[in-house]
């Protein structure tokens, strides 16, 4: 067995990305390496389980999510039943297989909670991003090790009074749980991640399919 001198070890934490998260952990080391991971990436794929609970009803989702920098994101449902939602840049494209209509909108207009994760690759600044971001040392995390943070977002302040991130030792995001001010939770699991991998900017856009006609949207 191989003995590291203390110095040494702390060393190769550092390298790994793997230094432990505490409560003592200062909020700017967190946020910054969740920033440095991301940043650096062109592309990420990840399996998603989504959760919906409000309103009296509880409702599970699941699929794949695909971004590519910059600002390209697409979700594409599996379970309980196909759906996709996905953003070229620009607009934004939401369709049912089946359906006989399907909706866009540009992507400024987007009241979506999944909306901002197109801007995680290539210019995250959680700091930014949050106000009041702090570690929410009241939550046990899903897995141990990781860390939890709590925050409000600036651009669904009106919608969202608090969001939870679970971060690993290595800033990697596992886990995002929205609380609206109506009372109602949407929670995101990703799992499987997978970074800079091939994708396509065809895999972006939206092609009607036949019969189907595009709706203009407001917002969705």
């Amino acid at each position: 067995m191989i003995h590291l001198k203390p110095m040494t070890k702390l060393l190769v934490l550092i390298v790994l990305g793997a230094i432990p998260l505490t409560a003592a952990t200062p909020i700017d080391d967190i946020a910054s390496r969740v920033d440095r991971r991301y940043n650096d990436l062109r592309t990420l794929s990840a399996d998603f389980v989504e959760t919906y609970r409000g309103l009296g009803m509880s409702r599970t989702e699941s699929g794949t999510l695909w971004l590519k920098k910059p600002g390209k994101m697409r979700w594409d449902y599996r379970q309980p039943r196909e759906k996709l939602f996905l953003t070229d840049g620009t607009t934004a494209y939401f369709y049912v297989p089946g359906d006989r209509q399907a909706r866009k909108t540009a992507v400024k207009n987007l009241d979506d909670l999944r909306s901002p994760l197109r801007y995680l690759l290539g210019k995250t600044k959680l700091q930014k991003e949050f106000e009041s971001l702090a570690i929410a040392a009241e939550v046990q995390p899903l897995t141990a090790g990781n860390i939890v943070l709590r925050g409000l977002p600036r651009h669904l302040a009106e919608r969202v009074s608090r969001v939870l991130l679970e971060i690993t030792p290595q800033g990697r995001i596992d886990r995002i749980l929205a609380e609206e001010v109506d009372g109602s939770t949407t929670e995101f699991r990703f799992s499987n991640q997978r970074e800079d991998v091939a994708l396509a900017d065809s895999s972006f856009r939206f092609s009607i399919p036949p019969g189907v006609e595009m709706i203009e949207a407001a917002t969705f």
